[in-house]
């Protein structure tokens, strides 16, 4: 069945402010039959639902010329604060102590407020239906 989903910059202006999320670089390969299969995606989505930490599927930062199908990407409902505990939390189970990520193939993203805002105008009302007729 059909679903709807958010791109993650709308999520960050809905939210105004700056949003972290994944994106997992094997289900955007051809020979990835479905996002779901990945056990990466999975190990992480468990991760999050032991730690009681929020998220959702959503979709990349939206573009009017280009159009790509659900690869997995997640939002996670942690603030980008290396103050608070939740995201010192995300951090230490994603990556190494000098920043660099421990699972191949995983990508973890800030989308700033200031990068979302750049994508404003999607929030009129129609604008993808206007879109999307003249696509």
């Amino acid at each position: 069945m059909p679903q709807r989903l958010e791109h993650i910059d709308a999520i960050a202006r809905k939210l105004n402010r700056d949003v972290l999320y994944f994106e997992f670089l094997q289900a955007q390969r051809p020979h990835c039959a479905d996002y779901r299969t990945l056990e990466i995606r999975s190990r992480i989505v468990q991760w999050l639902d032991s730690e009681h930490i929020e998220w959702r599927e959503c979709g990349q930062l939206a573009s009017e010329t280009v159009i790509r199908s659900y690869a997995g990407e997640i939002y996670i409902n942690v603030p980008f604060d290396e103050a608070d505990g939740q995201y010192r939390k995300v951090q230490a189970f994603l990556e190494y102590p000098d920043g660099t990520i421990r699972f191949d193939d995983v990508r973890f993203y800030v989308v700033t407020l200031q990068v979302a805002m750049t994508n404003a105008h999607h929030d009129e009302p129609g604008f993808w239906d206007r879109w999307a007729d003249n696509f």
